[in-house]
């Protein structure tokens, strides 16, 4: 009795030890070393860091290249509706014996927000450089349209500070180039009612608080316009906007739709027009 006692004991306590199945050992848990947890983190922050870096380099193709494919399409579009309503010549007349004097330039009444005021000529930035000048500017505008017209300045023709502005980099990057121009290149701006030829003077860097390069005659308070003024500006450096670049040209001659656009640009304005 006692020895079957004992022997149920001993075979209780050995079913009560678990057992290895399938030829599996027991061990015990492995603990979990700091060196382990710092690396499974710097893979997890590595792998964060390649992602961003991926996003990054995606929004920066975004900013620099397809913003301009959006904004090159759209400005193609506002020319091309110019040159359907413009009802003059777009071949320059015969060359007359002596400089034809077509009197005071004709001011194009300034259109409403958003509405276009002309075409831009710039020989020194391409034989293809033709952007729309557009009023206002808003982001909606100069993001997409081209030039923007600062409505508290004149238009193009009349005395005082025809003032615009435009991106350097994206959004159609049309004044890229503004710090090739040289003194005496000449400025071409095709409104309804003509062409206005400006000659570019000279450049300045400025901080983008100084508001007085819009002036009538810009950087003198309080002085009367007697000249005519193109002031183009655009952020500066090329990739940066910690400054303001100006450029200024002064009205040179003007003439009518009546009479073609001027020999220079001829080739040009054929372009825009859809017949060259």
């Amino acid at each position: 009795m006692q020895g079957d006692l004992v022997a149920h004991q001993q075979q209780t306590a050995v079913s009560a030890v678990p057992s290895a199945r399938h030829g599996q050992e027991l061990r015990p848990r492995k603990r979990l070393r700091a060196s382990d947890v710092i690396r499974k983190i710097s893979q997890i922050l590595g792998e964060l860091l390649i992602t961003a870096g991926i996003v990054l380099l995606l929004f920066v193709g975004w900013e620099l290249w397809w913003t301009n494919v959006e904004a090159d399409a759209k400005q193609t579009e506002a020319v091309k509706s110019f040159a359907q309503d413009f009802s003059g010549p777009i071949t320059p007349a015969a060359p007359a014996a002596a400089p034809v004097d077509y009197g005071p330039p004709v001011v194009t009444p300034a259109p409403a927000y958003a509405g276009m005021i002309g075409i831009i000529y710039i020989p020194r930035f391409g034989p293809d450089y033709t952007r729309p000048i557009i009023e206002g500017t808003g982001s909606d505008v100069l993001d997409t349209l081209g030039l923007g017209h600062y409505g508290s300045t004149t238009m193009p023709g009349a005395p005082g500070n025809f003032a615009v502005a435009g991106h350097r980099q994206t959004h159609g990057a049309v004044l890229d180039n503004i710090h090739t121009l040289v003194p005496g290149d000449k400025i071409y701006i095709q409104t309804a009612d003509g062409y206005y030829t400006y000659v570019f003077r000279n450049n300045q860097i400025v901080l983008p608080d100084r508001t007085d390069v819009l002036m009538p005659v810009p950087t003198q308070p309080g002085v009367q316009p007697t000249e005519s003024i193109l002031t183009m500006t655009s952020c500066n450096p090329r990739f940066g906007a910690q400054e303001r670049i100006i450029a200024y040209s002064m009205l040179d001659s003007w003439q009518p739709a009546s009479a073609g656009p001027p020999s220079e640009i001829a080739a040009q304005v054929a372009r825009a027009h859809g017949k060259g």
